[in-house]
């Protein structure tokens, strides 16, 4: 039975509940929030739902108790309304942290030993928290990361070649917020390099980083929160969870060689984390990366 659950029902945790809801991608659905009155309002709400959708889902509100024995939590828990607009992730990190750490005391009281999904901000701090707290083992801790920075670079290309998202690949890397990066290496465009970009279309890299890196802060300006991408991400991801499909992403990850979560590639399985692989960065790159996993360190250490 592919049971899920989602830790914090605001304005992203509902999106992913309504995106497994409607397209039935759990048999079981457990909701979870400190807030019983908004708890209890966002069950009845999918209740309603019910009879008008295709799928059936078993939703509920519960507890930790309830998530024992999940195949995939997801943490979308956090305080959106400390960023100031234009600003820093970071700002999350002291009003995230204790929640953080009670919860994933909870999961690992009751004994869960699924995969963890985060998305809560600053997710690579955020995420190895969470993977201390619980006690797993760290391939079953992962956060969204530059996975759905990576879908914004895409988007951003897209609309400056007319080409659909989809036809094009290659990532954004590091830190899901400012010190994020655009892997040009990496990235193919129906059979064009980034190079080619700029000699045969006058493209300005540089400015199609930054829409992808400001995305989404563009979104959260004009109506101050974000939700339906970033939770089509989560939902994505627990896709290739729940189906062990042992297909590449680029997550927020526990990386031996920054002793901490940034992201960087992965392969993601029934466990989480199956496999890592490396792309072949440039020097400038890989320096980009390390420069990444430094701030990442310096502004956990100023925000906490």
């Amino acid at each position: 039975m592919r049971k899920i659950g989602i830790v914090g029902i605001g304005h992203v945790g509902a999106t992913v509940a309504h995106i497994i809801i409607a397209q039935g991608l759990a048999d079981e659905l457990v909701l979870v929030d400190k807030n019983p009155n908004k708890l209890a309002a966002e069950e009845l709400d999918f209740r309603d739902a019910a009879s008008l959708l295709d799928h059936h889902v078993y939703v509920h509100a519960g507890t930790a108790k309830d998530l024992a024995d999940a195949e995939v939590v997801i943490s979308a828990l956090g305080h959106i309304e400390l960023i100031e607009p234009g600003g820093d992730r970071f700002t999350e990190l002291k009003a995230n942290t204790p929640e953080v750490q009670q919860v994933g005391a909870d999961l690992q009281y009751v004994g869960f030993n699924g995969v963890l999904i985060v998305i809560s901000n600053p997710v690579d701090v955020i995420t190895g928290i969470y993977q201390k707290a619980t006690g797993l083992p760290a391939n079953q801790v992962f956060g969204t990361g530059t996975y759905l920075d990576t879908a914004r670079l895409k988007r951003a290309l897209g609309d400056a070649l007319h080409v659909d998202p989809r036809s094009i690949n290659g990532y954004m890397l590091g830190e899901h917020g400012n010190s994020q990066f655009a892997a040009w290496s990496t990235v193919n465009i129906l059979g064009k390099t980034a190079e080619d970009l700029v000699s045969y279309y006058n493209l300005d890299l540089d400015q199609v980083a930054e829409a992808a890196r400001i995305g989404g802060f563009t979104v959260f300006d004009g109506k101050k929160y974000t939700n339906f991408a970033i939770a089509h991400a989560a939902v994505s991801l627990a896709q290739l969870v729940l189906s062990d499909a042992h297909k590449e992403a680029i997550v927020s990850h526990y990386d031996d060689r920054f002793n901490g979560y940034i992201s960087t590639p992965a392969v993601i399985g029934r466990n989480g984390i199956s496999a890592e692989f490396d792309l072949p960065l440039t020097d400038d790159e890989k320096a980009l990366l390390q420069k990444s996993a430094d701030a990442i360190a310096e502004n956990t250490k100023a925000y906490l």
